[in-house]
């Protein structure tokens, strides 16, 4: 009986110091239809299939954690998570505290106006007392407070309420991401005008720990075998039908290629 119970505590004790070997994927799940939640309320998106074939790909079980956007790189930094998925723009602001994979996707900063706005381009924002609305910690941040100083600028924690601000007239403009401001535009045509051509180039890449280059090569593999295979463009097709189609009439490049 003795041996047994040993037996049973050694195997306890064994598997308790078993490392987990799960790729911990932070990311913000408010994000459709890049990372959200399904009907079920599990994640889902294009930023949760790349990271399920990326998990796929190293061999690794996947845990999403969600987690607010501005959480993501003290997560990052930390060791709670080992990469972010997240619609996270790889700048030179960023990338001196992480690293950052290859892009898998490429977009760039536009605008959300009022529908009665005689706005043009984002020159025509750069007067006094224009009022911007900005989600915090995103670049569309960092670019309005480096670019427009003399704009009142009101920053919120998520999108709809930038977007309402604009909606409502206690906001000139929102400055965000191409396919978020097409998204929101659609959702509010009779109080809303898009400016969709980007004003701002930028990408998105999978961010990184400092110091982790064996991860962020193996990352950098999967990112391009998985545009060779057609991964990027199965996802385009299945999450943003319009969107593809719209920019493509515009002659803007689309986001995923």
């Amino acid at each position: 009986m003795r041996r047994l119970l040993a037996l049973f505590l050694c195997c306890l004790l064994a598997a308790c110091g078993k490392k987990d070997n799960s790729l911990r994927v932070g990311m913000e799940l408010t994000y459709p239809p890049f990372e959200m939640k399904d009907a079920q309320g599990n994640p889902d998106g294009v930023g949760v299939k790349l990271a399920e074939a990326l998990a796929k790909d190293l061999g690794r079980p996947l845990k999403i954690v969600p987690m607010e956007f501005s959480g993501l790189i003290p997560a990052l930094k930390s060791g709670n998570v080992d990469v972010v998925i997240s619609s996270m723009t790889a700048s030179d602001e960023r990338r001196q505290s992480i690293d950052f994979s290859e892009p898998y996707a490429f977009t760039g900063l536009s605008i959300l106006l009022g529908k009665d706005s005689k706005a043009q381009s984002i020159d025509d924002l750069k007067g006094d007392g224009v009022r911007i609305a900005v989600k915090a910690g995103t670049t569309g941040e960092s670019w309005v407070a480096a670019n427009l100083p003399k704009a009142k600028v009101t920053g919120f924690a998520d999108e709809p309420a930038c977007v309402m601000e604009v909606a409502q007239g206690r906001a000139d403009a929102f400055i965000y991401d191409q396919l978020s401001i097409y998204r929101y535009h659609k959702e509010n045509p009779d109080t809303t005008r898009a400016l969709l051509n980007a004003f701002v180039q930028e990408n998105w890449a999978v961010g990184i720990p400092k110091g982790k280059d064996e991860l962020k090569g193996q990352v950098n593999v999967f990112i391009e075998k998985f545009r060779k295979d057609g991964g990027f463009g199965k996802l385009a097709d299945q999450y943003l039908q319009d969107e593809k189609k719209t920019l493509e009439e515009m002659g803007v490049p689309f986001i995923l290629r």
